[in-house]
């Protein structure tokens, strides 16, 4: 089977498509202020790392249904900061409030019942009960048709402390139980089930 995205009876559908077949995707549960201060919080699946020299990150926030710019968007144009909180398995139910459609300003971290917790370095909290927080700077935002990808330098990183071995400076992955976004629009996964393939030499 081959799908055109340039035949218009498929062009509204590459969202569907694309977004159930390209699984799983990491969940950024991303953390905003605005002007006076108020805090957003907003998931994003599609998101990834890009790079590590210099760390780099992207998520793409959309328009709202009646193509306005969402919150997150709004607060990182106003200040230029954000904060991408992982989400794991005991985290999934409130990072799932935090996509419920509320007024601006309204505040999705205390609306899910979680707890914002002071970065570092950038005014939007983190998520203490995430496993994993990335404080970041916006480096650029790109504009491709309806398509916006912010660009974040990922100048802090936050890691529960049983996530972490000091001495090998690396992830306890065996402890980490991150959920995948599958299929539009309610799909999800675990990400336990696991397997390992040595890289040929």
């Amino acid at each position: 089977m081959e799908l055109d995205f340039d035949q218009p009876e498929l062009k509204n559908r590459a969202y569907f498509i694309l977004s159930s077949l390209v699984t799983p995707r990491p969940i950024a549960l991303v953390t905003t202020v605005d002007d006076a201060g108020r805090v957003n919080a907003a998931p994003f699946s599609f998101f990834n790392l890009m790079g590590a020299r210099p760390p780099i990150c992207v998520f793409a926030p959309g328009n709202r249904d009646e193509e306005t710019p969402k919150d997150t968007v709004l607060n990182i144009r106003a200040n230029g900061q954000f904060v991408v909180n992982l989400v794991d398995e005991p985290m999934a139910e409130a990072m799932n409030r935090c996509a419920a459609s509320v007024p601006y300003g309204e505040d999705e971290v205390k609306l899910s019942g979680l707890t914002p917790v002071a970065s570092t370095l950038v005014q939007p909290p983190r998520i203490a009960e995430a496993p994993a927080s990335l404080e970041c700077e916006v480096y650029d935002t790109l504009e491709i048709g309806q398509n916006r990808m912010v660009i974040g330098l990922i100048k802090r990183v936050h890691v529960r402390d049983e996530l972490y071995d000091a001495d090998a400076r690396r992830i306890r992955t065996d402890r980490l139980k991150t959920i995948g976004r599958m299929s539009a629009p309610h799909w999800y996964c675990k990400t336990t089930d696991r397997f390992e393939m040595i890289r040929p030499e």
